[in-house]
């Protein structure tokens, strides 16, 4: 893992985490932009596994710090404010053309992934810039920012100001709120979609994952989707995490061309695929 910085296409300058795989040169790599997920969070330098198991097979893997994410200041924080699926968007659309002009990255074999915003930002990268990508994988993404907002579990009331400041007031601008949510544009997906939920999650409901998925399917756009009965933001039990990454590296392989292990039975997984 190294540090890298950027400029983004207004100026600002945004840090990122490079891993590459060992053994081979960093050129014209299969790659997998991992975002994180909070938004108001970070990726830190450091051992990954996530990171490390991407690029054990094959693969380039940037963590980007986009506008927004915390650890970088306070202007820097609130200049993701409002800029959900906006210049957020674009700090990760600016960190592929980086890669691509450095020469690190293959542009026909980028996919996005990430858990909850990082999920997000999956959804986002495939309906609002349908050509970048070739494929995604959302983990407990969010896909409608009006129904997020409309569920956020009790514990979180004391948040909703800082929601609706930083992403969208529900009350008032709910038309705003649809603008940035990818179920609303999901006819326009051209390429795979890998989607993983846990049916218990409190914070980002099954439904979200249930109403993209469903409106895919019924475009006949290609869509994958594993449902994990006994998990909830994100996958805890060691079989269930066994069992989708296993699914997750096979379905990279088949777009990006990085290696995967066959998915072996995996005793007590409670993963429906669907």
């Amino acid at each position: 893992m190294q540090p890298i910085s950027y400029e983004a296409r207004d100026g600002l300058t945004i840090h990122s985490y490079l891993t590459t795989p060992v053994g081979i040169p960093t050129q014209n790599l299969p790659t997998v932009l991992f975002v994180h997920g909070g938004p108001w969070a970070r990726d830190t330098w450091g051992f990954s596994p996530t990171a490390q198991w991407l690029a054990n097979r094959g693969y380039a893997v940037l963590q980007v710090n986009f506008r927004g994410s915390t650890g970088y200041g306070k202007a820097f924080l609130n200049a993701g404010n409002r800029e959900w699926a906006g210049k957020m968007h674009n700090d990760l659309i600016d960190s592929v053309n980086w890669l691509v002009e450095k020469g690190i990255s293959d542009p026909q074999k980028i996919a996005i992934m990430g858990g909850s915003y990082g999920g997000y930002a999956t959804l986002v990268g495939l309906t609002f810039t349908p050509e970048i990508f070739a494929a995604g994988v959302d983990i407990v993404g969010p896909s409608n920012l009006i129904t997020l907002i409309e569920t956020i579990p009790p514990y979180w009331e004391p948040l909703k100001a800082m929601l609706y400041h930083r992403v969208g007031n529900l009350e008032t601008e709910e038309e705003f709120l649809k603008s940035r949510s990818p179920l609303f544009f999901a006819d326009r997906i051209q390429k795979p979609l890998l989607i993983g939920q846990g049916a218990n999650d409190p914070r980002v409901k099954q439904s979200e994952s249930d109403q993209i998925v469903n409106a895919m399917q019924q475009a006949g756009l290609p869509v994958q989707y594993v449902l994990y009965p006994d998990e909830g933001h994100g996958f805890v039990r060691p079989e269930n995490r066994l069992h989708f990454f296993a699914i997750a590296e096979e379905f990279l392989a088949k777009y990006l061309g990085g290696r995967f292990e066959p998915l072996a039975d995996i005793p007590g997984h409670s993963g429906i695929v669907r």
